[in-house]
């Protein structure tokens, strides 16, 4: 399995969510902020956050587009 994404065009995607998610989160500040200054210590507390949302964003469509395909299927079959 490919470390990153296969499409280019989704580490833009990826990397928009990440930016909307520390805003909806209210970190956006910080992590601008702290750009520079970021080490691997400081990252984790922004990163922890920020990823675990990503990860249940991304899982829920998921879900959904597998939902999708199967009542599609259905319909077909």
């Amino acid at each position: 399995m490919a470390k990153g994404p296969i499409d280019p065009n989704a580490a833009k995607a990826l990397n928009e969510m990440k930016y909307e998610i520390a805003h909806e989160l209210g970190i956006i500040d910080d992590m601008e902020k702290n750009r520079k200054t970021f080490n691997s210590g400081s990252n984790v507390l922004f990163a922890g956050h920020v990823g675990g949302q990503m990860t249940r964003r991304l899982i829920e469509m998921a879900e959904k587009e597998l939902v999708n395909k199967n009542s599609q299927n259905s319909v077909k079959g």
